[in-house]
């Protein structure tokens, strides 16, 4: 590598890692004041807080770093062109795309930090919060535990409990359920116990009475059924469980290639939708050179002007919002039918192509004209 690949190497770098850092300021502060608010209402301390944002940053930096890519080559090349340093190497005989080639070794370096990210660390950190979560949902159950007084675990629901044993039965429950209006719930129960499963705690209750009152109808109607043993999810009560497995993107890339049993059993989902999340791994690090080689060839093509670049800083943006969208217009496609999966990497495709078009435009403008060549002979 040259000096000059050095140099401009170094600019995109350091541009980069100021870009990245504010951006994935930005999303992670949004992301952890949502966080924030619901664990707090859930009663967590903020460590619990500080450690579900840390968790999620992983996924923030992965999403944003494509970004932050595009925005060092594009602001970097502004830079270069309006101090006229671009002209200066063109002048030294550097064509477009013997200039683009620091730029593209940028973009690989990106392309692998985002390949670590949705290959390993993302997983990682999901599988770690979805366990997290589910230590949550537990503990907020217990909390619920509490003899001789009416409780509101959530919106709409009543929850009482006479006793509860040394053994920890529950003697004496009383649960009514009215988030919906049109349907209220009532539970009564001799005894019940709080049983764990993968999709979250369960209340099981024995001996005991539903009575629903629905009110669909000009009259309403009161429904009694009497029971021996009855299930209540306690998760959707609580605000859900996110039971480790339950998702695919939970698991590493390998494991999707290749599904098991296990994991199609404990996902519920069929191996082509595994093996479709898997490319879509795949094909998201090949979309950070895309986006460093849009900042820098749109750029390119303008040639130097005392007014800037702004113009082509203009199409430059709306060429990346194309291919993002044609990424969520591949995705959702591929999502509706995942034997589609090859279209996950057309957006990389095209904007490749987009790129080398530009680079071919721009080293064919400064061609020099047969009247040039000839003084240039003379």
């Amino acid at each position: 590598m040259t000096r000059i690949d050095r140099y401009i190497l170094k600019l995109m770098l350091i541009l980069f890692g100021f870009f990245a850092l504010v951006l994935v300021a930005v999303y992670w502060l949004n992301r952890a004041v949502s966080l924030f608010e619901q664990l707090i209402a859930d009663g967590q301390t903020a460590l619990v807080v500080l450690e579900f944002t840390l968790l999620t940053l992983p996924l923030v930096i992965s999403i944003v770093l494509p970004v932050a890519a595009f925005a060092a080559t594009a602001y970097g090349t502004n830079r270069l062109s309006g101090e006229s340093e671009l002209v200066a190497m063109q002048s030294a005989g550097l064509s477009p795309w013997r200039m683009a080639r620091p730029v593209l070794v940028f973009g690989m370096m990106v392309a692998l930090m985002v390949s670590i990210l949705v290959h390993a660390i993302v997983p990682m950190a999901r599988a770690r919060l979805a366990d997290r979560q589910e230590q949550i949902a537990e503990n907020v159950t217990a909390q619920f535990l509490k003899p001789g007084i009416f409780q509101y675990p959530a919106q709409g629901v009543t929850l009482f409990i006479r006793g509860i044993t040394a053994q920890g039965e529950i003697e004496g429950l009383f649960l009514e359920d009215a988030r919906d209006a049109s349907s209220i719930t009532s539970y009564s129960a001799e005894q019940a116990l709080i049983v764990k499963s993968d999709a979250g705690p369960k209340l099981v209750m024995i001996r005991g009475m539903v009575q629903s009152l629905r009110s669909n109808d000009d009259a309403p109607r009161l429904s009694v059924t009497r029971f021996e043993d009855m299930t209540y999810d306690l998760a959707s009560m609580v605000g859900g469980s996110a039971a480790k497995g339950r998702d695919l993107r939970d698991y590493g890339t390998a494991r999707l290639l290749s599904p098991d049993a296990a994991l199609l059993a404990a996902t519920g989902q069929t191996a082509a939708r595994a093996r479709l999340e898997a490319h879509e791994r795949l094909a998201q690090p090949l979309l950070s050179p895309v986006a460093a080689m849009l900042g820098f060839a749109t750029l390119l093509v303008g040639g130097f002007s005392r007014f800037g670049v702004w113009r082509q800083v203009g199409w430059a943006i709306v060429a990346l919002i194309f291919v993002q969208l044609l990424t969520n217009w591949t995705a959702n496609r591929a999502g509706d039918d995942a034997s589609y999966w090859p279209l996950v990497y057309l957006p990389s495709a095209v904007g490749a192509g987009i790129c080398a078009t530009l680079l071919w435009l721009s080293a064919r403008r400064r061609r020099p004209g047969p009247l040039t060549a000839s003084v240039e002979a003379a």
